[in-house]
């Protein structure tokens, strides 16, 4: 253990932490912060003043948690029946000033958030979302119920998305986006209705992929732009060398909802 770090949480005297909350080594519970019962933090989590963690919410260790934010509140669901559920949270993830993360809608499930990631303030996660690691949700985005966001997604700022969508691997999702189909990998969507614009190329470069994988994609983007047939489109794709390219097949193959096209223009 790290000898800077205490043995014992660090509580403020005006905080309220509940006696059946597990509590880490080295947490630092702010002032006027609220810990409900059946609660494990990990070791060195920090709560700003006034954030609240509610019941059966699971927290690895090193998060850092802003002040006023709402972690593992009851689903907003009409059909809840105040059933066990669950939120678990990975490990070194930043949530910011008046976020809102619920739990899951169904019994003895769990909304899920992975490690790393970067919350903005008056962001929200909904019941039953399953959100990767290194994702970026910016200030004031709205997922609701079941949305799903691959590693490493950058959700910009007041973006809504839509029950059950799904926002691909290092996707891009431009500000006041209305998203109510599925994000497309590696691509930029944006727009009301939201459309696949462009490649995500700074959100690759940062990753460490090289040239010719930026351009497999770009090629792929192309093919679903031009091909007037979906299903040529993604044969296409398939037959690619490229696992980026049949990556994105893939993922259009499986999707539910539909997916945001690419704009022809």
């Amino acid at each position: 253990m790290d000898r800077d770090v205490p043995a014992q949480p660090l509580i403020h005297p005006t905080a309220c932490v509940a006696r059946g909350a597990r509590l880490g080594a080295g947490v630092r519970v702010g002032p006027f912060a609220v810990v409900e019962d059946d609660v494990e933090i990990g070791d060195r989590c920090e709560l700003a003043a006034h954030a609240v963690i509610r019941r059966h919410t699971r927290m690895g260790p090193d998060n850092r948690i802003g002040e006023h934010a709402v972690i593992g509140g009851a689903p907003q669901d009409l059909g809840f029946r105040e059933h066990r559920s669950y939120l678990t949270i990975g490990a070194g993830n930043v949530i910011r000033e008046g976020a809102t993360l619920n739990r899951s809608s169904r019994a003895d499930e769990a909304t899920t958030l992975g490690d790393r990631c970067y919350l903005m303030a008056y962001s929200h996660l909904g019941h039953d979302c399953r959100v990767g690691n290194q994702v970026i949700v910016a200030n004031g985005a709205l997922l609701a119920g079941f949305v799903e966001v691959g590693d490493r997604a950058f959700v910009s700022g007041n973006v809504a998305i839509h029950q059950f969508t799904r926002v691909g691997r290092l996707a891009m999702v431009g500000g006041l986006a209305r998203v109510s189909q599925d994000c497309l990998p590696f691509m930029i969507t944006e727009g009301s209705p939201a459309r696949a614009r462009a490649v995500n190329v700074v959100g690759l470069r940062r990753a460490g992929f090289a040239a010719g994988d930026i351009r497999a994609v770009k090629n792929a983007l192309g093919v679903l732009a031009r091909m007037p047939r979906l299903e040529d489109a993604l044969a296409a794709l398939e037959a690619e060398a490229s696992p980026l390219a049949r990556e994105i097949a893939l993922f259009v193959r499986s999707s539910r909802r539909g997916f945001s096209h690419p704009s022809r223009s």
